[in-house]
């Protein structure tokens, strides 16, 4: 193997700048050095400005850390007995999440139908559906839910409609990617016997896409069932109105109750699921 000569440079020429080599034959050569500094330097800086913007303080978190072991050790202690209150919001809280979640998956496969590429040769209608895809999934569900409290009033309406739009922009994205991947094969040869496109998408696509369609579908309840338990905060009905209640009155104990029955709730949610998809697979 030929010897390699350095050439010496400055500190910072030799920190960040490309590394010049000459080789035996005369020839010169740039190895491209490590950019491992630079990322180490930037990443530090962040760092600084984060912990400056958000007035972090490890030591009040310390100084404040038995505070939280005292309102643990409460809701560890869940009172039992307010679990009658915790039944009627629950069930409030599954409609909503099973009503947002159909509507939002009906509507979101024509969406993502729209988005996909490979389907929709329309350029500026592809980016402009793409676009009010890319919308609907940058803005979170409580603050959907805040919007339409305030257009349809206090209640589960706007708590079911706000999870409509959020699963809109959930489930179109994920399916357009899959629509990306599938065969065009018998797309192209049903269009070559006049059939529309709604037609050849339907009959030769949608078996290829249903099973990742229905199992996107169970995603999105999984995340809705979460999302709407705390959609009561800004008024969308729900969980969410029990916890920002009892957390008010700091009754850690009852908020206890209501965690603990949110979570059986959903871990029962999540083996159902689990069990579905693995029919589907």
């Amino acid at each position: 193997m030929a010897k390699q000569k350095m050439l010496k440079k400055p500190l910072f020429d030799r920190i960040f700048k490309p590394e010049l080599i000459t080789l035996e034959n005369g020839h010169t050569a740039e190895r491209p050095r490590s950019r491992t500094p630079l990322i180490f330097i930037l990443f530090v800086i962040v760092v600084y400005i984060s912990i400056q913007a958000t007035g972090f303080n490890l030591n009040t978190i310390i100084s404040r850390a038995n505070q939280l072991s005292v309102i643990l050790a409460k809701i560890f202690r869940p009172n039992f007995n307010y679990f009658s209150k915790v039944v009627s919001p629950l069930i409030e809280t599954i409609k909503m999440s099973i009503v947002g979640t159909i509507v939002g998956c009906i509507i979101g496969l024509p969406m993502a139908i729209l988005a996909s590429s490979n389907i929709n040769k329309n350029k500026p209608t592809l980016l402009f559906f793409r676009f009010i895809l890319s919308v609907l999934r940058s803005i979170p569900t409580l603050i959907y839910a805040y919007i339409f409290a305030l257009i349809f009033s206090l209640g589960a309406l706007a708590g079911t409609i706000a999870i409509v739009v959020f699963t809109i922009g959930i489930v179109a994205k994920m399916l357009y990617e899959s629509i990306e991947t599938i065969d065009m094969g018998p797309f192209e040869a049903m269009q070559s016997f006049g059939a529309t496109t709604l037609q050849s998408f339907w009959a030769a696509c949608m078996p290829q896409i249903l099973p990742t369609y229905l199992d996107d579908c169970l995603y999105c309840f999984e995340l809705n069932v979460r999302a709407s338990s705390i959609l009561g905060y800004v008024g969308a009905g729900g969980l969410g109105i029990l916890i920002r209640e009892r957390t008010g009155l700091r009754a850690y104990s009852d908020l206890g109750m209501i965690l603990i029955t949110l979570f059986v709730v959903v871990w029962l949610i999540d083996v159902i699921n689990d069990y579905l998809r693995s029919k589907l697979s």
